[in-house]
């Protein structure tokens, strides 16, 4: 055998780590995997180009039970010390929730254990020494709180076992073990945090099915708030269910089954003696996972919540990507803590989710205001108020055609520049807005309304034939509908995998809804191209992205357990809610508390009679014009900066390189300027697209030297017409004259570099 230290990571790794796994007991084909990749490499979007950066792996993983890590070794050559990949290690394992680490390079392993059962933290072992898997198991048991045989016997209960290779996700599998290990551990409230798109229904089923096959809970009830959500879980993940699950229909209860999906609504008829869920025992549940639960079942006084009273005994689980924290509602209040958080930014950065840039209109009567002139009529001839309006009161209260257009011919410009076919969704103020934008898009994209009607579709509680479509909209296979105008109801639990734009023109006060909106467009979808989404913004509602809150961790606002109960304000009652309504059967079901009319004004806490709700005013003639359009990209850190590509990629190579001397060294030292370039773009830098963006032939060499230190566009045909109308080179000696002009024909970009011209 070579000598030790000439030998390469994979050689130490087979000729000296791998025996001693296997001397102590590891299974090599069940418990141990070799270079885990656990992202997927961000996606980085430079103008209509993206690029994958580099994907995290593991040297090795050592595995308990599949989908049990306990353990991860991260192999250096021999030539390092023992500890030098300890600091890597580390991270990793606190990324993938692994409390055992070790570092080697072949002679022994440095072990930091974390686990608390020791005294020691972090010591040597030799080769001859490793731990067992029994021995590592009782380190993680300690770790994570496991203290009886009946308690470990859940926590390790297999996985569902998919014939299709489908795996969990890293995050997925933290949230899965950590759900059945509290759950194990005695625990009957828990919340789980995760980002729109990271597959919260594989994770709930993963959960439902190990604590189910282990007999742990008999009978379960995955309950949420929209047909949508209940059919996606059925025809998906919940398939596996088979013949041992049901759907709750029309209030009619089957008690011969084992897995229960139902509405909120479809066990609810609003009277405590006929809500169809009392036919049930309140012991009959033994586990309630409620999905998007920052809706209904966050607050006190909700019907939805008195169905987890009452069947208040039954574990339950919270899934949502935003919790609902204010002074009157809030998740963290009823079901605790989050027991894991994976954050949007974090999906992003690991590549799973979609990243985003924004564009921001700014429209003159948005930016400036608009007060009707003296005289002005609406178009039913009422005079119009004289007040000066804003972006608050357009579309809910005043009705301007002219600005309702140019949002309309805005989207479809950027569609025709883009692609047409582009799945899209456009956020208005109500059902009523949503109605008008339709129908303007059809009049701005007659040719291809021509095609097929369904180009675009109202989609909205009120509307039978769009909620049709819905299902056609989230399918890639299907062409149409490409744009869905809509107000409340698709802001969550649709699963639109190749939405590619997000239209915002309603006003977004709520963090909630502005998370929900935007995860519309975070799922990513490869095989029919969506890497990225654009979202378009006519209302300013992203200056939510700056907020602190956007995407941190959740943290529980409500300080008081008895507050006086107060009721939505009226905008909320009349504006925020009706597109929100659903039931299981629309012809069959009891419909809920009818909203505010003219003639049922509200009364809020006091005694009060509020305002009615006021009609809208509909004006025309408003010259309605753009006096802006600002593009921002996301940055390597997740936040939004405002700029153009240049500037962007300028940005982005200055923190590469930090002078040009710097660039020249490297360039000229790079064996092949392809890996250098690849090292770019996994940086976000994508030179092809920048090349367009400056509208100018320059091979790569000159493009990074003009876009980062400003040195002059030249071609390179253009220089070399420079060079020989110049007689450049005759100004040195006759030898170096030779050999420049030797040069000069096979590496031009270098010899003008090296002259410094």
């Amino acid at each position: 055998m070579a000598n030790k230290k000439d030998l390469s990571e994979n050689s130490i790794y087979t000729h000296y780590v791998l025996p001693a796994f296997i001397k102590a007991g590891w299974d090599l084909q069940k418990q141990i995997r070799e270079e885990v990749y656990f992202t997927d490499g961000r996606i980085y979007v430079n103008g209509d180009k993206t690029k994958r950066g580099v994907r995290k792996f593991a040297d090795v993983i050592l595995y308990y039970k599949p989908n049990i890590p306990v353990a991860i070794i991260e192999v250096k050559k021999n030539t390092l010390t023992l500890g030098a990949g300890m600091q890597q290690v580390l991270n990793y394992g606190a990324i993938l929730d692994i409390p055992v680490v070790f570092s080697t390079n072949g002679d022994g392993f440095i072990e930091h254990d974390r686990s608390g059962s020791s005294s020691i933290i972090e010591h040597e072992l030799s080769l001859e020494n490793f731990p067992s898997p029994k021995e590592i198991w009782l380190k993680y048991q300690h770790y994570k709180n496991i203290k009886t045989p009946k308690a470990a016997k859940i926590a390790e209960f297999n996985y569902f076992y998919d014939v299709s290779g489908r795996t969990a996700r890293y995050y997925q599998q933290i949230a899965i073990n950590r759900s059945v290990e509290a759950i194990a551990n005695g625990k009957n409230r828990l919340l789980l945090v995760m980002a729109t798109g990271t597959g919260k229904t594989y994770t709930a089923f993963q959960i439902m099915y190990r604590l189910w096959k282990s007999g742990t809970k008999k009978r379960i009830l995955f309950l949420a708030d929209r047909n949508a959500l209940v059919d996606q879980a059925k025809r998906g993940d919940f398939k596996h269910f088979k013949e041992k699950m049901t759907i709750i229909r029309h209030k009619e209860i089957d008690k011969a089954f084992e897995i229960y999906l139902a509405l909120y609504q479809g066990l609810t008829n609003y009277d405590e003696d006929t809500d169809a869920y009392r036919e049930f025992s309140p012991t009959f549940f033994d586990l309630i996972v409620i999905d998007e639960c920052h809706r209904g079942s966050a607050a006190e006084d909700s019907a939805w919540r008195e169905i987890l009273d009452y069947f208040g005994t039954a574990t339950q689980i919270g899934l949502t990507a935003t919790p609902k924290e204010t002074n009157d509602v809030s998740n963290i209040d009823y079901f605790g803590k989050p027991i894991y958080t994976y954050s949007l930014k974090q999906g992003i950065e690991d590549g799973f989710l979609a990243p985003y840039k924004v564009i921001r209109f700014g429209l003159n009567i948005d930016v400036e205001g608009w007060r009707p002139e003296q005289g002005k009529t609406d178009k039913g001839g009422a005079l119009v108020d004289d007040r000066i309006y804003n972006n608050k009161d357009y579309d809910r209260l005043l009705v301007i055609d002219e600005r309702t257009k140019l949002v309309a011919k805005q989207v479809m410009a950027f569609l025709r520049k883009t692609n047409v076919y582009d799945k899209t969704i456009i956020f208005c103020v109500d059902i009523e807005h949503a109605t008008r934008m339709r129908q303007t898009i059809v009049n701005e994209a007659q040719d291809l309304v021509l095609e097929n009607y369904k180009y675009v579709m109202k989609i909205t509680g009120d509307d039978i034939e769009g909620k049709r479509e819905l299902d056609n909209f989230i399918n890639p296979e299907e062409r149409y509908p490409v744009i869905a105008t809509t107000s409340k109801l698709m802001t969550t639990g649709v699963d639109a995998q190749t939405c590619k734009l997000i239209v915002l023109d309603a006003n977004i006060g709520s963090m909630t809804e502005f998370k929900q909106i935007i995860g519309r467009g975070t799922r990513v979808n490869e095989a029919f191209g969506k890497q990225f989404f654009t979202i378009m913004d006519f209302r300013n509602a992203t200056d939510l992205f700056a907020d602190k809150d956007f995407d941190g961790e959740p943290v529980m606002i409500k300080v008081v357990e008895n507050v006086d109960d107060e009721t939505d304000t009226l905008d909320d009652v009349i504006f925020g809610t009706s597109d929100e309504v659903t039931t299981d059967d629309e012809s069959t079901s009891t419909p809920p508390p009818e909203l505010p009319t003219a003639e049922t004004p509200v009364i809020i806490g006091g005694g009060e009679i509020t305002e009615e709700p006021r009609a809208k005013v509909y004006v025309a003639g408003v010259e309605v014009t753009l006096l802006s359009e600002r593009v921002q990209y996301l940055d390597e850190n997740g936040k939004l900066i405002t700029g153009s590509l240049t500037d962007y990629t300028r940005r982005s190579l200055l923190k590469e390189f930090t002078s040009l001397d710097n660039f020249l060294t490297r360039w000229n030292s790079s064996e092949k300027k392809k890996a250098l370039i690849d090292e770019l773009e996994q940086q976000g830098i994508i030179l092809e697209n920048l090349r367009e963006d400056v509208k100018k032939d320059l091979d790569i060499f000159d493009l990074i030297c003009h876009v980062a230190w400003d040195k002059p566009a030249l071609t390179r045909r253009e220089r070399a017409n420079d060079i020989r109308k110049r007689d450049y080179f005759t100004q040195y000696s006759e030898q170096a004259q030779k050999v420049l002009r030797a040069c000069w024909i096979n590496m031009p970009t270098l010899v003008l570099n090296t002259l410094k011209i």
